[in-house]
């Protein structure tokens, strides 16, 4: 055997191995993939209903959350940047909440994503911020981890309770608290909060009767 067909004959050896394993990597990949998949959903579902809870105590529904949700469209008067969805609670059978997400924009450093839980009477069950880019230790207080503020300022609250007017921080003629130094991220949750409960008041027979459910990933 020539020296050039050694070579070519190692060649097609190592490429074969290298082959090999990488044929071995991918079905090993997708054997852990179809393993893991079940319990990772699992696990994202347990997690997600644990969220809805804390705007929504368990005792205010008995159906499943995560499959009675509806799509609702980007914009408006939610602000969310992408298609959401609106998360229905029933009693028997009747309508009890419904949980929204919505985007404050004008928050101090940007936008403040909230879940919002509302009994249909709309009163808010609870209120929770998501996501934020606030000064750590000024306005992260929006927190429920650093503070109790959103709960104190915005569980029980309702626009019966409070007209639109009321709807602002105490430091602009409104009912609602705020942290000196900070007042610009309370008046975005305030806003947005607010607009939230427009939202629902205006949409509410809409959201209950839509009859098209997407299941909660």
């Amino acid at each position: 055997m020539s020296d050039e067909q050694s070579i070519w004959k190692h060649a097609m050896s190592t490429a074969g191995v290298m082959i090999a394993f990488s044929v071995l990597g991918t079905l090993m990949l997708a054997y852990v993939h179809i393993i893991t998949k079940a319990p990772i959903a699992e696990a994202e579902r347990e997690a997600k209903l644990k969220l809805l809870e804390q705007v929504l105590p368990a005792s205010l529904h008995d159906n499943n959350l995560l499959k009675d949700a509806i799509p609702i469209a980007a914009g408006g008067e939610l602000n969310n940047r992408d298609e959401t969805l609106a998360y229905r609670a029933r009693l028997q059978g009747k309508p009890s909440a419904v949980i929204l997400e919505t985007i404050a924009p004008d928050g101090y450093s940007g936008d403040i994503k909230l879940l919002i839980g509302i009994k249909v009477d709309g009163e808010i069950a609870g209120v929770r911020v998501l996501s934020h880019k606030e000064t750590p230790g000024l306005g992260d207080y929006i927190d429920i981890a650093h503070s109790d503020w959103i709960r104190k300022n915005f569980d029980t609250q309702s626009l019966a309770k409070s007209n639109n007017e009321a709807w602002a921080v105490k430091k602009d003629g409104g009912n609602f608290d705020y942290v000196t130094g900070a007042t610009i991220t309370a008046r975005a949750v305030v806003k947005a909060t607010h607009k939230a409960l427009q939202y629902y008041a205006a949409h509410q027979q809409e959201i209950f009767a839509v009859n098209e459910v997407k299941e909660s990933k």
